[in-house]
């Protein structure tokens, strides 16, 4: 039984985006990178939706190939056809989006990796694993990587599998425009036609524009083309009409395109056609490989392309599999779909990547305590930082490389530590709040226009505390509501996750509504935490109170973390085990019960640096047992309880 639902074969690289739109790609001030080629993010695109996807294709031997490679595991797709290439760079390409009908585009592809794609990358036990190889006309146009496709398609066929052809037709890439015409997307060639028709009666399915038909038929009358196409192939034909949807065609062509099956379509505002193709075949391929029929299908590739035209980038504007749905339930809300609000909650919450369905987090991102503790020590605050490198050693210590641990660490006395942190595995968050400050104020670093977050790593999560409570002067309510809001939204532009702290308790009075009259007004001000970081409470209807608050605002928030508040062990035993009753609750971040008896030794030279972390991982091991035991029991008080009632 195939293991893989599809296996997408060829171009591979790198997309550097233009970030300003509606000028010249000669003035784009900076780019966004993301992964791109016609099979990557055909690969990527139906993984979201589902399918079970891999990709065959080459890869440079440096950072732009891996980052092809480590996104790519990112969005789920199976990287064992990635080769990796010693001598070759991973292809480049720049792009802008100028108006709705100019993309400029460059392509930077002399002797690159995917093009080195050749037989012996092809192996018989992977490609026969799938139940469906995709391929894009490109790689037919030169002969290593025509040898390899052909060897693939042989390969499924042998095992009867079916076959998939993106005609993909791209003038420059087969040597028919200079390097400045990128855009171009038609030009006669006699010499193309006789390389595609050989190789069309190979595919169960055929898509292309109209434009692409031309080519592969042979003719700028594109019903005299799709004849010509299906004169050498019995494959079903699926011609891409841009804005008037696309039409398929099973068996003989009729006179009019206009008698093919159609699908529902989507009239939406048009920012972006790049990668609109790539959107389409995506899902059209989820719906062909789940045997939906041919409506159904091109209603599933209508709204794929529809999301591609409507963002910025290719492979990050393809809906997942519940963004869609969502879509198909609540119709055009905003003909402009990046400027739904839902949608792009939706949008952004179903695509995040990384399982932290545990979330055991060292917090040392104390910068007013532990500069008080410096000051007692008598020694400076650099020495802070040096401190700070050893609580990240702890951390890793604990972890030892499974997932489910984290830190909180700061960049103004933490940032070698936050540095060396990147990359770990460790989930990173990253405070901007001036420590103590009420109204919120944040850190310098963070700037007046919140354009600090724009130097941050992408695995960095804004983490922000804010002492807020129901009780506030509505003065006080509106500047910290400002300051929240704008950094959210600052956070999104930047694609940070964003982590809400609440400490209502440090305010005034509180008690079982507190905290979700705190959760529910951030909600209506249309901030939606990944992250909420809430202090322990001390009832279980408190706890069902701010829980339920989040399940009624956001059904896909990533859930919350309990903090410490310097609370003894026993302490913190109790309100775990209350916390850990709680589904949404995904387990602690605690610093000071970890790290202070160690800091005050330490900074006043009573330990060693070796000393000092084994205590730390000492304390830091004892949480996480006493979270796992909490949440183990948890779950089995649970299941006796619906045993009982059983």
């Amino acid at each position: 039984m195939a293991s893989l639902d599809l296996i997408t074969i060829g171009r591979s690289s790198v997309d550097l985006y233009g970030a300003q739109v509606g000028g010249r790609l000669e003035d784009m001030a900076s780019f966004n990178k993301y992964i791109g080629g016609s099979p990557t993010n055909i690969a990527a695109g139906t993984a979201r939706l589902g399918l079970k996807s891999g990709l065959i294709t080459r890869v440079g031997n440096e950072h732009m190939g891996r980052f092809i490679r480590e996104q790519l595991v990112r969005e789920g797709v199976d990287v064992r056809g990635v080769v990796t290439d010693p001598e070759r760079l991973t292809a480049l390409v720049l792009l802008g989006i100028r108006d709705e009908h100019q993309f400029p585009l460059i392509f930077y592809r002399e002797n690159c990796a995917d093009m080195a794609l050749c037989e012996d990358d092809i192996g018989v036990d992977f490609v026969s694993e799938a139940r469906c190889v995709c391929v894009t006309g490109t790689h037919l146009s030169n002969p290593r990587t025509e040898q390899a496709v052909l060897k693939a398609l042989e390969i499924s066929r042998q095992h009867g599998g079916l076959t998939a052809l993106d005609i993909d037709y791209r003038p420059n890439l087969w040597g028919l425009a200079g390097h400045g015409d990128g855009e171009s997307r038609f030009v006669e060639s006699a010499k193309v036609t006789a390389k595609l028709q050989s190789t069309l009666h190979l595919f169960n399915l055929i898509v292309g524009t109209e434009e692409e038909f031309h080519i592969a038929g042979g003719s700028t009358d594109t019903i005299e083309a799709l004849r010509a196409v299906r004169q050498v192939s019995p494959a079903t034909l699926v011609c891409k009409r841009g804005p008037m949807g696309a039409v398929v065609f099973e068996d003989a062509i009729p006179d009019s395109l206009d008698e093919g099956q159609t699908g529902e379509g989507f009239p939406i505002e048009v920012f972006n056609v790049l990668g609109a193709g790539d959107g389409f075949m995506s899902g059209l391929l989820k719906g062909w490989l789940t045997g939906e029929d041919w409506p159904t299908s091109l209603k599933f590739a209508n709204a794929c392309g529809a999301f591609a035209v409507s963002r910025h980038g290719c492979t990050p504007a393809y809906p997942s599999w519940e963004e869609l749905q969502y879509f198909f339930k609540t119709g055009i809300q905003n003909k402009a779909l990046r400027k739904d609000k839902a949608l792009e909650q939706v949008h952004w919450s179903t695509n995040r990547k990384g399982d932290w369905s545990k979330m055991q987090v060292f917090a040392f991102d104390h910068r007013m305590q532990l500069e008080a503790m410096a000051k007692e020590a008598g020694v400076s605050d650099s020495r802070i930082g040096d401190f700070k490198k050893l609580c990240l050693k702890a951390a890793l210590s604990v972890a030892d490389g499974k997932p489910g641990f984290g830190i909180l660490c700061d960049s103004r006395v933490g940032r070698d530590a936050l540095y060396a942190a990147s990359s770990t595995g460790l989930w990173i968050g990253r405070p901007v709040e001036w420590p103590g400050s009420r109204p919120l104020t944040l850190e310098p670093e963070i700037g007046p226009d919140f354009g600090g977050l724009n130097e941050w790593p992408v695995e960095n999560v804004v983490k922000v505390l804010c002492f807020y409570h129901p009780d506030d002067t509505a003065e006080m309510r509106a500047d910290q509501e400002q300051t929240v809001v704008r950094l959210f939204h600052a956070a999104r532009r930047n694609n940070l996750e964003f982590l809400l702290e609440i400490i209502p308790s440090k305010v005034g009075p509180v008690d079982d509504h507190t905290a979700a009259k705190i959760i529910e007004r951030f909600y209506e001000l249309d901030i939606y935490p990944d992250w909420w970081k809430l202090e322990p409470m001390k009832t279980n209807a408190s706890w069902a109170n701010a829980c339920a608050a989040i399940e009624r605002n956001d059904a896909y928030t990533r859930g919350i973390v309990v903090l410490g508040l310097d609370a003894p062990q026993a302490e913190l035993e109790e309100s775990f085990a209350l916390a850990a009753g709680f589904d949404l609750v995904k387990g602690f971040a605690v610093g000071r019960t970890i790290f202070g008896d160690a800091a005050r030794k330490w900074l006043s030279g009573a330990i060693s640096d070796q000393d000092a972390v084994e205590d730390m991982v000492k304390r830091y091991r004892s949480l996480c047992e006493v979270w796992d035991k909490a949440r183990a029991g948890a779950r089995s008080g649970a299941r006796a309880a619906k045993g009982e009632k059983a």
